[in-house]
């Protein structure tokens, strides 16, 4: 199944909804009483989800065409955003960083979050050095604490389409990444989440980035310094990855610092990042000041 967070107009309130084909059903018009995020959802655990399931099946309920739909966040309020740096060797080599024996982990801030077709914007004051990056968010469905690399995917309710967004220029004069990602709107996610069974092997999964109607990044999740599998083992020994915790997986090489010329996003950029299976995740920029 399909899940988004959608609303008609940017004054509305924001409802969770099942995205088949062209089509948005209200989880509203589902079930009641209704999860009124995705979050809601996962914490309702199994029972919750196979209730969607079934009045999906069973109800009438009306349709909504998601052209005129304006997508928010695929996740609106995790417990945590956690990010995965240097997690494949040529994006590790591009930024001339080593890919260590552990994995470079950080927090990017809840204010980061947006949705498709999202447009954001930052002051030309702070950065210039605007950069982007396609990743594989894994949502986190059942708690998972210090559980095996073997049994770690059985613990993923969904996956998304992440751009992790950055300022190089902060990124190499500060000591931590969390601040140069963490800009408002710096975290499209969406535009849905998908649950997993739908994707049976998240390290087959075909990566990609057009800024400007140009491809700069075409890889495969398969390229993962550590998979996916690996990650929730690894985080999960340390702290309780909570239900609605997401995963940003790290990016593939292609990073437009690293071109020459460089490839910065500038004001009326447009970027859309996309993964086969879940979808494409568009973003247009601003820039002020």
């Amino acid at each position: 199944m399909r899940f988004a967070h959608l609303r008609r107009s940017q004054h509305d309130e924001i409802h969770l909804a099942v995205i088949d084909d062209t089509d948005a059903i209200l989880v509203a018009d589902l079930i009641s009483p209704a999860p009124r995020t995705l979050q809601d959802l996962i914490e309702g655990g199994d029972d919750a989800l196979q209730q969607v399931r079934a009045a999906l099946r069973d109800n009438d309920a009306p349709r909504h065409p998601v052209d005129e739909q304006i997508y928010a966040s695929a996740v609106l309020n995790p417990p945590v955003v956690i990010a995965i740096g240097l997690n494949y060797a040529a994006h590790s080599s591009e930024l001339g960083l080593k890919t260590d024996t552990a994995p470079t982990v950080f927090n990017l801030w809840p204010n980061s979050l947006t949705g498709h077709e999202s447009t954001t914007g930052w002051p030309r004051s702070l950065s210039e050095s605007i950069d982007y990056e396609a990743e594989l968010g894994v949502i986190i469905g059942k708690p998972a604490h210090d559980v095996a690399e073997g049994d770690a995917l059985a613990h993923v309710w969904g996956y998304t389409v992440v751009n992790d967004i950055t300022a190089r220029d902060i990124q190499f004069a500060e000591a931590q990444w969390s601040r140069c990602k963490s800009f408002d709107g710096f975290t499209p996610t969406g535009p849905v989440v998908v649950t997993a069974d739908e994707i049976p092997d998240p390290q087959d999964l075909h990566i990609w980035t057009v800024v400007d109607g140009h491809t700069v990044q075409d890889a495969s999740t398969g390229k993962m310094v550590r998979p996916v599998s690996k990650l929730i083992a690894h985080l999960s020994q340390s702290a309780t990855l909570l239900a609605g915790t997401l995963i940003s997986t790290g990016s593939p090489g292609g990073a437009g610092y690293s071109r020459e010329p460089q490839i910065f996003l500038r004001d009326r950029s447009t970027v859309t990042v996309g993964i086969d299976g879940i979808g494409e995740l568009t973003t247009h920029c601003r820039i002020y000041g």
